[in-house]
């Protein structure tokens, strides 16, 4: 008999398993268990069912392409291939590829109805209206039976007993829900039948949740124009109702909490604001008082006289600045009107006569300021100080 060792048998078991063409991109579906994600980025699970399991590997490179994160009990679709881990003597499925079992499509189709929503706007921050905080009615869109509108009834009558509830019973799942939804929403709006909506239903698959993902779904959401709270599913869960939505709770309950306000806090808002109210009147009266006796004892209060007399003092004082402006004025306008003349008299012609000079003119009239404008025997007239006199050119 041969001996082998370990190694060498697993590597046997090894080539004789990734040489099988029946092994080689299968596709095997089961639940999933044990799912680990290490630091690495691989993903290291079991697949399972009645008959058996399966352990499994996903590396990093082939995880990083997934559309959803896988958990324990989910129901998936694996594509890979067989082989053998040599160190530890297993054979595992190499994942190439994962899709929940019969949910493709819906994922496909959610992210594509989600890009065009998104595309329009309806998801838009700025669109979204303000929750009232004392709603005189919630209505509730669910089913009438289940555990979601007992959790909600529950919350409400805790938090605020008197609250009103109006239940608009749709179906939640299957076929008739989406129609059966956007009438509901349809006709809450139509009437006014509350102050905000609480659209809600229990955890489920994909499948279940779906009429919430579907694009009439939203865009009745998108036209009401009555605050809506979205809450579907588990926390984890999220449909694009929960996008559209005005507020998105993580559960039934919680949107009950948001919706319903606590009626002990309530009261006790009310009650501290009735107290500030009702020391507003004292208060102001004694700040006025505080006024009045201020101004009783200021002192142009108890001499109204000084106010007089500051005012007369003020009068005084600008009388003399005015009168002192003026008088300063006129000093300048005299001193300008002094040069003036002076720069006038200079320029007087008969200024300069009296000095010797003298101004001869032909008989037109016309000074002549060179000797050849006369013509011989011409005759002109001289100007001198105090007196003219004729002359002829010889």
């Amino acid at each position: 008999m041969k001996k082998l060792t370990v190694t060498a048998v697993n590597s046997y078991i090894k080539a004789i398993l990734t040489s099988d063409i029946n092994l080689m991109s299968l596709c095997v579906e089961g639940e999933i268990s044990n799912f680990k994600l290490h630091s690495s980025g691989h993903c290291y699970f079991t697949l399972k069912d009645a008959g058996g399991v399966l352990k499994c590997v996903m590396f990093r490179t082939a995880a990083v392409k997934l559309k959803f994160m896988p958990e324990n009990g989910m129901q998936v679709e694996a594509t890979g291939n067989i082989s053998v881990y040599e160190r530890d003597g297993v054979y595992q499925l190499y994942v190439e590829n994962m899709k929940q079992a019969g949910t493709g499509n819906l994922y496909e189709k959610f992210e594509e109805t989600k890009k065009k929503l998104e595309a329009e706007g309806l998801f838009r921050q700025e669109l979204k209206k303000e929750i009232p905080i004392l709603p005189k009615i919630v209505g509730v869109v669910t089913s009438p039976t289940g555990a979601v509108i007992q959790d909600i009834m529950n919350v409400s009558s805790r938090r605020f007993p008197d609250m009103r509830i109006r239940i608009f019973p749709v179906a939640v799942q299957g076929i008739e829900a989406t129609p059966s939804i956007v009438g509901a929403l349809k006709f809450i709006n139509k009437h006014n039948l509350c102050d905000v909506i609480i659209v809600a239903r229990g955890g489920g698959s994909i499948e279940d949740l779906w009429p919430f993902n579907e694009e009439e779904t939203v865009r009745a959401i998108a036209e009401s124009s009555i605050p809506v709270i979205s809450a579907v599913g588990h926390e984890t869960d999220y449909t694009l109702s929960d996008f559209v939505a005005d507020l998105r709770a993580p559960t039934p309950s919680a949107a009950a909490e948001l919706a319903v306000p606590v009626y002990a806090e309530l009261k006790e808002l009310l009650f501290s604001a009735k107290m500030r109210l009702g020391k507003l009147p004292q208060q102001n009266i004694l700040l006025k008082r505080k006024d009045l006796e201020r101004i009783k004892n200021s002192v142009f209060f108890k001499r109204p006289g000084e106010i007089i007399n500051i005012k007369r003092q003020i009068c005084d004082s600008l009388s003399e600045e005015l009168h002192t402006a003026a008088s300063n004025r006129m000093k300048e306008s005299e001193q300008r009107l002094k040069l003036a003349l002076v720069k006038l008299t200079s320029l007087d012609p008969l200024k300069v006569l009296e000095r010797g000079y003298s101004v001869v003119k032909n008989q037109d009239g016309k000074v002549i300021t060179d000797g050849k404008m006369l013509l011989e025997n011409e005759k002109f007239q001289v100007i001198v100080s105090g007196d003219s006199f004729e002359g002829r050119k010889i």
